[in-house]
């Protein structure tokens, strides 16, 4: 019974169960990420990197085996998610025979769809494709409807990288701390 006992002491004792909560919380980070990169509800990359950055502060710089130019890679493949991310609904509209002005329309839609919370994010390049090739370049309905599934293509090609991107940032985050160090 006392050796039972004393493994509950050592298990609670605050380095054990500081750890214990710490790798608790960057696991759930780190799959919460990977599950934002497809919900636009959650900001998928950000939160890898952010688990990244908890592990690498909280366990000990040189305790963690984390090193810093993983940290540093694991921010740049956030970072080229962000411009994938915000790139893709344009350009896959060009890629199905938009005009300049489709593009814009997809970058600014997107932008006044951050405001409107998840259907902003999904709706907003997809009407402002298609509003500003039938207003401002005065294409056909036909035409800018071809346009504006090029702006969901793109999209989905999108969300295809972003998903890519994250399955490398923890891939890197996995291999750097086990493999590496």
């Amino acid at each position: 019974m006392f050796p039972l006992l004393a493994a509950w002491s050592d298990w609670f004792s605050g380095e054990m169960l500081y750890a214990t909560l710490m790798w608790t919380l960057v696991i759930l980070l780190l799959v919460a990420g990977f599950l934002g990169t497809f919900l636009p509800v959650l900001p998928g990359t950000t939160l890898i990197f952010a688990g990244s950055l908890l592990f690498y502060f909280t366990m000990g710089r040189e305790a963690s085996g984390l090193a810093w130019q993983g940290l540093v890679v694991i921010g740049l493949l956030m970072a080229l998610s962000l411009l994938l991310d915000s790139l893709s609904g344009a350009l896959g509209a060009k890629w199905f025979g938009s005009s300049k002005w489709g593009i814009l329309g997809a970058v600014i839609g997107g932008l006044v769809g951050l405001f409107f919370g998840l259907p902003g994010l999904i709706l907003g390049p997809i009407v402002g494709v298609f509003v500003f090739e039938v207003f401002v370049a005065k294409k056909e309905v036909k035409a800018a409807g071809q346009s504006t599934v090029g702006t969901v293509v793109g999209g989905m090609a999108g969300i295809l990288g972003r998903v890519a991107i994250a399955l490398g940032m923890i891939a890197w985050f996995v291999a750097d701390v086990f493999v590496v160090n």
